[in-house]
């Protein structure tokens, strides 16, 4: 597996083009999210800003197989501006050290199974591991997202430490949480060192 970080403009237009195909068809079609900034087989929205960071995995082909967005949370970001009441009253962080993980999924579309998110798959629990380090590259000690409760089977198994900031809840048909996790300073095991997106490139080709 092969992980290219970087912002939209990192990224480059081809490979921002695939990711967001990649995640209407794992979030709208596969997911059923009721996402209202989708649209013709295309997943963006207001967080997805010149600053946002993405962390794609990429298989055989270069063909896009999970992805994730890193937010500061100094800014727009998903908990605060849309699932505050997660946070069960109380203040939603705002710091240069907190960094919020969103849109994250690790599914081969052409392998998967039908239906599910996988999130408890190694492949999940790598591309989390990658996602932190990178998070920790730009300058975050801790994450917090919002997320299926699922995402606690990946969280247990890689033994990372974390809590829950309030009740689940039930939205949209989806039984959400928020969540954060503090970023050691060790480098996750098997996680290649960050790779940027000019040479993701050269790997696709």
């Amino acid at each position: 597996m092969v992980y290219v970080t970087g912002t939209a403009l990192e990224l480059g237009t081809a490979l921002l083009r695939d990711l967001g195909h990649y995640r209407y068809r794992v979030f709208v079609e596969r997911l059923g999210w009721k996402l209202p900034d989708a649209r013709d087989g295309t997943e963006w929205d207001r967080f997805d800003t010149p600053q946002t960071v993405h962390v794609v995995a990429l298989g055989a082909q270069g063909r896009i197989q999970g992805c994730a967005r890193l937010l500061p949370t100094t800014g727009p970001y998903l908990l605060a501006d849309v699932f505050p009441v997660l946070m069960g009253g109380q203040p939603c962080p705002r710091a240069n050290h907190v960094w919020e993980l969103s849109r994250f999924a690790a599914l081969d579309l052409a392998s998967a199974p039908a239906s599910g998110h996988t999130l408890g798959s190694p492949a999940a629990l790598a591309l989390l591991r990658r996602a932190t380090q990178d998070a920790r590259q730009h300058g975050a000690r801790e994450l917090v997202s919002v997320s299926p409760v699922a995402i606690e089977r990946i969280l247990r198994r890689g033994g990372i430490p974390y809590a829950r900031l309030g009740a689940p809840m039930d939205i949209d048909g989806q039984h959400l949480f928020a969540c954060s996790f503090a970023l050691n300073a060790r480098r996750s095991e098997g996680v290649p060192v960050r790779e940027d997106a000019a040479a993701g490139a050269q790997a696709r080709s």
